[in-house]
């Protein structure tokens, strides 16, 4: 791998440091294929269906030795075993706060003031501003050590999610960030929320060989198709690239339908997958056709990490003959789970249907199975160096 690819990962790493938050999440709720918003409640079941449940309640009321926990937490800990018992990790339960985090990761924006939120050696929240965000516009700088929030003290103890609620709202409204420079200079900065979008897709030339393109999808949400078609735009008809290198290593998946579109792009109709639903047959699902990249010589760059959506998308290509894959094999998570918003602002995830690749090969637990299976490297980007390499064949480029 030559210096100047080097310098292109590098540039890759820096755009992709202001969506790592989102990435985060998408491993949080690594659940794969996700349909968001449902319309309806989930059915009731009478009070007494559960007689056992509410004896066992009122027995720890009237005789547990030290005082319970709030009625919520007793609620949700019978839910979530409850779910337990169904021996699916993939249909679960998340507290309200949670799932607020996770539409707004599947939704690629919220109300804050754009950073990204890490912890440092010694566990202090350090911020990194997003460029043309509201916090760098403000002055707070990369590296800087978040001390307080509207005067609220931040500590080491505080759970990720709490702080990072903390720094997100409603568009408009205004919060005091206090922060430690790196020259260890205090300072207090009042900002206003604006709406911050998390891409989804990041893309560019590959520097050792401009006339192919890289585009890496990080996860599926509701703009991942749109930003595809930019980028596509913008590397087959306004750059002119000859191939292109899909890269959905680390991508732990997102929306079912956003993935099926994102393959459209790349096969001229037919099935995308197959889907099976409880007591129904296989139904396919089909590409809608009349894709930016059709025709364009292409790889796809894939690890462990790589689920869901992004098997479907990559099963698909293999599958159909349009490109072959690079990297480790994926991690094998081939069902769609339906999120039930519930009264409280909890929401439920709920395995509802398993899917198959077009050649009706199953991907849960199975995972997909490059047709370049490579170790993976530290000291350089082998699968990126692979993929240039076979793509120079494939075009005819001498190497």
């Amino acid at each position: 791998m030559s210096d100047d690819n080097n310098r292109t990962l590098m540039f890759l790493g820096a755009a992709l440091r202001g969506t790592l938050a989102g990435l985060a999440l998408a491993l949080m709720f690594a659940a794969g294929f996700l349909v968001r918003d449902l319309v309806g409640a989930p059915t009731v079941r009478a009070q007494d269906e559960y007689p056992v449940l509410n004896e066992v309640v009122g027995l720890l009321s009237q005789h547990y030795v030290r005082p319970l926990p709030d009625a919520k937490a007793l609620e949700y800990g019978a839910i979530r075993g409850m779910i337990g018992v169904l021996n699916d990790p993939h249909t679960f339960f998340i507290d309200p706060p949670v799932a607020q985090n996770e539409s707004d990761a599947l939704a690629g924006e919220y109300g804050g003031i754009g950073v990204e939120l890490q912890r440092d050696s010694v566990g202090d929240y350090v911020l990194y501003p997003y460029p043309d965000g509201p916090a760098i516009a403000a002055g707070i700088e990369d590296g800087d050590r978040l001390l307080a929030v509207d005067g609220a003290s931040i500590t080491p103890d505080m759970p990720h999610d709490a702080v990072q609620r903390l720094l997100r709202g409603d568009v408009g409204k205004r919060i005091s960030v206090t922060v430690q420079h790196r020259d260890g200079a205090t300072e207090t900065f009042e900002i206003e929320l604006a709406l911050i979008e998390v891409p989804s897709v990041l893309w560019s030339t590959v520097t050792e060989e401009p006339s192919f393109g890289y585009i890496r999808l990080l996860r599926f949400t509701s703009r991942t198709p749109e930003e595809l078609e930019q980028a596509l735009t913008e590397l087959i008809e306004e750059q002119e690239v000859v191939a292109l290198i899909l890269d959905v290593r680390h991508n732990s998946g997102g929306l079912l339908q956003e993935a099926i579109d994102v393959a459209s792009q790349f096969l001229d109709g037919g099935v995308v997958l197959y889907e099976e639903k409880r007591d129904t047959d296989r139904e396919p699902k089909e590409a809608s056709g009349g894709g930016l990249a059709l025709d364009t010589p292409m790889v796809v760059l894939v690890d462990g990490a790589s689920a869901s959506a992004a098997e479907l998308v990559a099963g698909a290509l293999q599958d159909r003959g349009r490109a072959i894959l690079i990297g480790q094999k994926t991690y094998g998570k081939g069902s769609v789970q339906w999120i039930f918003k519930l009264s409280d602002g909890s929401s439920l995830h709920v395995t509802v249907s398993e899917w198959f690749t077009p050649s009706g090969a199953m991907l849960d637990g199975m995972g997909l199975t490059p047709d370049i299976e490579m170790i993976h490297a530290t000291d350089f980007d082998a699968e990126l160096g692979e993929a240039i390499r076979y793509l120079l064949a494939q075009v005819g480029v001498p190497q």
